[in-house]
């Protein structure tokens, strides 16, 4: 009996469990395959004893229209550099790669199918590069992996701005308000973007196109006319003004990403000192963009990408990453898909249309 491997990193996402199904199902056909699940990640094969979980029919019976996943996820911990505490009490940063090979020999796993972002899948390309049979899926709500046309989990997330953005409109409304919604994303602006467009947003801030702040505040006051008006913001968490910083904290111990958010207050008090005089309030959608039931389209191609996944595995065709290119379902080679991030293309056709509807990018 071959072994198979399970791993779900980094933040979590709708669609996670979708995928976990779409594996087991499709290796139960082999009847010569067992699935195993890693808890948090790679945490569970690391840790002593391994936390680690078998994964059948049963266990993954209805799954698909849960949220979250039910092996958990965490974003901390990466082998590449991972934080390993000394007899002193002081933090060591080590490469565990090649001992997580050998891990999962030593455990009897004969590949390995990992899902997750960016961050996730250059832990897949070093470990492939190690000598591991591993086969990656695309991951993030931030829909910003260039090698898929879009990866699980951003239509739901989207879908969540959006029916949050049409309830603050009716409400900036009634009260001649300036709404301010920030949402995820980090470094691109998709879910900012397509919620602007998808909720009749009056401005959407975004990373790729730095807003000059005198902008935002005309079109701000071209809304009202005696007080009376209202407007509506969407912004990217990722979002700056021309001459400013992007709001963020240091990151938690064992993550070398920064964390952002916090912009829509930054953004507040700009348009507050630039002598905006409505009364303007801010909204972060936050963790709610992560959670509840995946949309239909984002379990589809969530299921999809689970059964390609174990049919790349099946044929041998590891150091690949599952994507959906062109309406259609394909593979193309980790390293590749990592290559380059997917900004949001300041002059394409969806900035181009949300222009045309008179959405402001304070440019």
């Amino acid at each position: 009996m071959k072994k198979l491997l399970i791993a779900t990193g980094g933040g979590d996402c709708p669609g996670l469990n979708a995928v976990i199904r779409g594996v087991v199902k499709r290796a139960a056909k082999e009847k010569d395959w067992e699935v195993w699940g890693s808890y948090e990640a790679f945490n569970g094969i690391m840790e002593d004893p391994v936390r680690l979980v078998r994964l059948d029919d049963k266990a993954v019976a209805g799954i698909h229209v849960q949220g979250g996943t039910i092996i958990g996820t965490t974003n901390k911990g990466n082998p590449m550099s991972f934080p390993e505490k000394q007899e002193d009490g002081s933090v060591k940063i080590i490469n565990k790669i090649p001992w997580l090979v050998e891990r999962f020999k030593s455990n009897g796993f004969d590949a390995v199918i990992n899902i997750g972002g960016d961050g996730s899948q250059a832990i897949s390309q070093a470990l492939f590069e190690a000598g591991l049979p591993v086969v990656g899926v695309p991951k993030t709500i931030d829909n910003d992996l260039s090698s898929t046309d879009f990866t699980f989990g951003f239509q739901t997330a989207v879908q969540t701005a959006s029916d949050a953005f049409d309830r603050l409109v009716t409400t900036a409304n009634s009260h001649h308000r300036v709404m301010i919604m920030e949402v995820m994303g980090r470094n691109a602006g998709w879910i900012a973007l397509y919620t602007a467009i998808s909720g009749g947003a009056e401005i959407c801030l975004i990373p790729e196109i730095p807003y000059d702040l005198n902008k935002v505040v005309d079109k701000i006051k071209s809304r009202y006319n005696n007080g009376r008006g209202f407007v509506n913001i969407v912004i990217a968490e990722g979002a700056k003004a021309i001459d400013g910083t992007i709001t963020a904290s240091k990151g938690e111990e064992g993550r070398h990403a920064v964390r952002l958010g916090g912009v829509c207050f930054t953004l507040s008090q700009q348009l507050k000192d630039a002598g905006v005089e409505a009364d303007v309030r801010e909204t972060v959608l936050g963790h709610t963009q992560r959670g509840g039931t995946p949309v239909a389209f984002d379990r589809v191609i969530a299921s999809v990408f689970g059964v390609k996944a174990m049919e790349l595995v099946l044929d041998g065709k590891f150091g690949q990453l599952v994507v959906l290119k062109n309406n259609d379902f394909s593979s193309v080679p980790i390293k590749e898909a990592i290559s380059e991030y997917n900004y949001v293309d300041p002059n394409g056709t969806l900035v181009k249309a949300a222009k045309g509807l008179g959405i402001s990018f304070g440019d």
